[in-house]
This record gives structure tokens, C-alpha cells and sequence, in this order.
């Protein structure tokens, strides 16, 4: 028999083949998120008493409450972002309000699912808590120390936080003049490179009291979503709306009423 011997290739449509190589890559991209998640080590777990004396969700019937209603705001998000990870900032309308406690919670939410990793990111740079509440001491500065000094490495100010697939970056060095950090290239630099690094991570800012300053105006622009917090009995319904109108509706998604002190 003469001629060309059979060949073992498949001519397929551009489209399907298309469609098979993206089924691939995410398949490789998700496949490389798993083995990053499981090399994440936190050396000290902390128990349910210690996480509620940080004011902290978790598994147990003792919050169940608290920690259903942080899973429904992830399962809201999760639903917005589609198959991509994100950048979500919560900010409190006025101070005092529970921003920061939000923005703490929501990320150990994001947390409890062991196919993905959150980083909180202190950017209340007037009124930083979150070390102070997790109980992290930022001997390597914070979030303004690095974006002063990035030749220092972002891996130094990625701090464990006793909750599995939770890191914190503190805020750092108190400065009053924060918005030209959040309008700098160097920021915007930052936030892609943390979330492009690892596609399981999701990044969230707690943002500084919208009302009396810029700072969170200025931060909406560098993140896919905004949670908006309003204490109990803190805001009226005007307000509310005055302070609304001041984010892109694409991005806003949701306010949350809180009524813990």
C-alpha cells in the first residue's frame, strides 16, 4: 500500500479549540492555585475563644449568626466577581461605625474556604486597628513603609494572623497626608501584583470613614468592589444616599448595617 501512513491528529474547529485551550489554562491556573494554598503554613492556629476575643467569626455554634451573615456578603461577591479573584473595600459612612470590624470579618470569611486566601490590608491610615486587634506586632513596618521603600519587599510586611489562609498588612507609619499614597503608581502597582501573584487570593481594604475625607473616593478607584458599613443608628437615609452617589453603582455591592459596637 502506498501513500501517507494515518495520522493521529484531530483537525478541530477554532472555536472549540479555542475553547479547550482556555478549558486548560484554567485548569493549569486553578491546578497552581491549589499547591500555593497548600504550602501556606500558619505556624500559631488560634482557638474559638481567642478568635472571639478578637472579635473574630468562626466555625462554631457560638457565632453561627455572626459568621452566616459574613458568608452571605462572600457568597454576594463571589457572585459578582464571577471566576476571577478581586479587590473589595469596605469603608464605614461615618467613624466609629464598624468598618474596620467588617472588613476583618469578611476576609476570615473568604478565609473558612479552603480553596482560597485572603490578605486585609490596613488603609486607615488616620485610625489603623486592625493589628492591634489581631494582635500582630508590624515589626517590619506596614503598608506606607513599603510603598515609602518597596525595594524592602512586600513579603516582609505580610504578617500571619493565627487564621489559616489569612495574612495582614498593617497600615505602618501614621501619616495625615494619605491620599497621596493611594493616588500613587506605586499603590495601584502594588494591589495588582498582590492579586495577579496568586489567582485564589482576594484582597480586601479597609477603608477609612468616607465622610470628612477623600481617602476612600480615592480607593474606590483601585478596587473591583465596595462594601459600604453604617452603624446602627449612625447615618439617616439621606446621608446614606449623599454618600452613595459618590461611587460608581458597577462597583458598589452593597452596605451593610452593623450593629455591633
Amino acid at each position: 500500500m502506498t501513500g501517507d501512513p494515518p495520522s493521529n491528529e484531530m483537525s478541530l474547529p477554532d472555536h472549540v479549540g479555542a475553547a479547550l485551550g482556555a478549558a486548560a489554562g484554567d485548569i493549569a491556573r486553578r491546578a497552581g492555585a491549589s499547591r500555593s494554598i497548600a504550602r501556606i503554613v500558619e505556624p500559631n492556629v488560634l482557638a474559638p475563644v481567642a478568635l472571639e476575643e478578637r472579635r473574630l467569626i468562626h466555625r462554631e455554634e457560638s457565632v453561627r449568626r455572626q459568621a452566616d451573615a459574613f458568608r452571605e456578603i462572600r457568597t454576594r461577591l463571589l457572585a459578582l466577581g464571577g471566576d476571577q479573584n478581586f479587590v473589595t473595600m469596605v469603608a464605614p459612612i461615618s467613624p466609629r461605625s464598624g468598618g474596620s470590624f467588617v472588613a476583618r470579618n469578611l476576609a476570615a470569611a473568604f478565609a473558612f474556604d479552603e480553596a482560597r486566601t485572603a490578605l486585609l490590608i490596613d488603609c486607615d491610615l488616620r485610625h489603623p486597628s486592625q493589628h492591634t486587634e489581631l494582635r500582630v506586632d508590624p515589626v517590619n513596618g506596614g503598608l506606607i513603609d513599603y510603598l515609602d521603600h518597596p525595594a524592602r519587599g512586600i513579603e516582609n510586611i505580610l504578617y500571619h494572623t493565627g487564621i489559616p489562609r489569612l495574612r495582614l498588612i498593617p497600615c505602618g507609619r501614621q501619616r495625615e497626608m494619605s491620599n497621596e499614597y493611594f493616588s500613587s503608581f506605586r499603590m495601584r502597582a502594588m494591589l495588582d501584583s498582590l492579586r495577579s501573584r496568586y489567582p485564589d487570593r482576594y484582597l480586601f481594604l479597609d477603608g477609612p470613614a468616607v465622610k470628612g475625607s477623600p481617602d476612600a473616593r480615592i480607593l474606590a478607584d483601585l478596587v473591583d468592589f465596595v462594601v459600604l458599613v453604617t452603624g446602627s443608628g449612625r447615618d439617616t437615609p439621606g446621608s446614606i444616599q449623599k454618600v452613595v452617589a459618590n461611587f460608581d453603582s458597577n462597583k458598589l455591592a452593597g452596605i451593610v448595617l452593623n450593629e455591633m459596637p
